[in-house]
Formats: C-alpha cells, structure tokens, sequence
C-alpha cells in the first residue's frame, strides 16, 4: 500500500511539474513526524516520464515516539490518576476527605447528572465540589464529583465530560 502511495505521489509531481521542469522528483514519507519512506525519480531532460527511472528507498530504521493510550474506565470514561490532576484539584480531594471546610457554600450540593454522563443513579448519590481555577473571578468550571460509594469524578469543563479519578 505504502509503495503504491508513493508512486502515485511521484506520478502526479510529475505530471503537475512536468518532465522537463526539473532533473528529478524526491518525496519523503513521514507518518506523525518520523520519515518512513523515501521515493526519488531522476529524469534525463529529454526523456518522456515513461522513461523515467526510479528507486523507492527505506531510511534507516529509527526509534518512534511512545504515544501514551487514554486509559478507559469501566464506566467508558477516561481515567486520571490523582498526580495528574491539578493542584487545587488535589487540595480540593483533601478537604474532601477531611470533611471540609470548603471555601464555596455550594461545596457538597446534590449534583443532579443532567447531562447524564456519569453512571445512572438515584438523585442525591452524587455531590459536587469546587476546584479554584487561579485568576478565575467565579467558582470557575472545574469541579469533583463523589459519588455515595466513593467514586470519585473530575470536570474541567463544566459538566461537558468527565474522567474517572484512579489511584495510580
């Protein structure tokens, strides 16, 4: 497939640029910024692009950039360890467990679910916490949700989406 792509690509640079614009074509293949492929056409000035002579080369191998994978809760939400949360959603963990005392009066307020993007459950299972947003004039739209059986869920956003809070 690969090597059809790159003569196809040859093919048209040729045909946009034409046999005798220039002494030949070099196409570099990248794929999420690492080359995989090098394809070059070296054309003799008098020569029709049916004569042309190829070689389609590999570059040397080279080591690829580890993309990190969302991890997928049970619930279909993404998942974020505590360390990657902020660190005013990690104060806000803490004086959840203490019990408060919370710097919004609707601090550990029912959270209804409209948006119904947490697991269905019965109204007052979940309650709903400020995170500060620095600079932030308001509450801000960062919040966490616990749930009666100890989930815990984070929003920057709102209630738009959510993720999971694991112990990782």
């Amino acid at each position: 497939m690969l090597r059809r792509i790159i003569w196809l690509t040859l093919f048209s640079a040729l045909l946009i640029f034409g046999a005798n614009a220039c002494g030949g074509v070099s196409i570099n293949v990248q794929v999420n910024s690492t080359p995989i492929a090098t394809a070059q056409i070296q054309l003799a000035t008098h020569a029709a692009p049916t004569e042309t002579t190829a070689r389609a080369t590999r570059p040397p191998a080279t080591r690829r950039a580890v993309t990190p994978t969302r991890t997928v809760h049970a619930n279909g939400l993404e998942a974020i360890s505590r360390a990657d949360l902020p660190p005013q959603a990690r104060e806000t963990l803490e004086l959840i467990a203490q019990g408060g005392p919370f710097p919004y009066r609707q601090d550990g307020q029912v959270f209804q679910n409209r948006e119904g993007l947490l697991p269905k459950n019965k109204n007052g299972y979940y309650h709903e916490y400020t995170v500060e947003t620095p600079g932030s004039a308001d509450r801000g739209a960062r919040r966490i949700i616990t749930g009666a059986q100890g989930e815990l869920y984070y929003t920057d956003d709102h209630y738009a989406s959510f993720k999971v809070i694991v112990d990782e």
